[in-house]
């Protein structure tokens, strides 16, 4: 099954990215992301969904950056909308939020430590917007179809599947890429987060750290085994990014990054 939104076609030939600073920084950061990366994409044809939260309520302390807010964050995703025309993505946490954020972005997204939140799911069904669901890091790749179920019994159709790595004893995760195809058994497009299956939960002490170097080799393996899209949180200033600095990618690489794994689909595709 493919998944079409706003022109992205999911399931098909092209690799989609899903791209973007983890949080919203500001209106004008959020801005020139989208702006640079839409300029990068759009070079190589390749669709691209600009990333970003409002929220980021899953902090390991409670003292981090979590992001402007539900009001000003949709207010700064429309108008990333209105001068870029990119379709956008944003997480919700709580099933109150869905028809606001649905009023504005393209796709809901589910983060992963609520995937199984069966009254969340079913708000973001209810919207009629495409929803990514990201599969906890404790969920088996089979159990992606009880995921997708509740979506459907909430009457969504549009459903994309994220993968970002399984939790391998303490602050490590490790990237299982027959999860790939047993999620796609499901019907359903599945997109691979080389971002965040590079991440080391809580291992930095008050926040997450991760090994940024890895997510080439990551996004390259998930390309192989046949993903229908990628996600990789992006940033201009990976040192000073206000969220998951150390798993964000370099603005100024991606370029680079995108031509070699668009050579892999290439080869693979034949």
């Amino acid at each position: 099954m493919t998944v079409s939104v706003k022109g992205v076609l999911f399931g098909g030939e092209a690799l989609p990215f899903i791209a973007g600073p983890c949080v919203i920084e500001s209106r004008d950061h959020a801005i020139k992301m989208a702006t640079q990366l839409q300029a990068v994409f759009s070079k190589h044809d390749v669709p691209f969904v600009f990333k970003s939260s409002f929220d980021k309520a899953n902090r390991t302390s409670g003292d981090s950056f979590r992001g402007p807010g539900l009001d000003e964050g949709l207010a700064i995703l429309s108008e990333v909308k209105r001068e870029t025309g990119v379709p956008v993505l944003t997480d919700i946490h709580t099933p109150d939020q869905a028809k606001a954020v649905g009023e504005v972005v393209d796709i809901l997204q589910v983060p992963a430590f609520l995937c199984r939140q069966t009254d969340l799911l079913s708000s973001a069904a209810q919207t009629g917007k495409c929803v990514n669901v990201k599969k906890g890091q404790f969920v088996a790749p089979s159990n992606a179809a009880s995921i997708v179920k509740k979506i459907e019994n909430g009457g969504g159709s549009q459903i994309l599947l994220t993968e970002r790595g399984a939790t391998f004893g303490y602050n490590n995760l490790i990237s299982d890429m027959r999860s790939i195809a047993i999620m796609q058994a499901t019907g359903h497009p599945v997109i691979f987060d080389a971002s965040h299956s590079a991440q080391r939960p809580s291992a930095d002490g008050n926040r997450s750290g991760g090994d940024r170097e890895m997510i080439p080799l990551l996004a390259r393996a998930a390309v192989a085994a046949g993903c229908d899209g990628l996600f990789v949180e992006v940033h201009d200033d990976v040192v000073q990014a206000r969220s998951d600095a150390a798993t964000q990618w370099p603005l100024d690489q991606i370029e680079n990054l995108l031509i070699s794994l668009i050579r892999i689909r290439e080869a693979v595709a034949v």
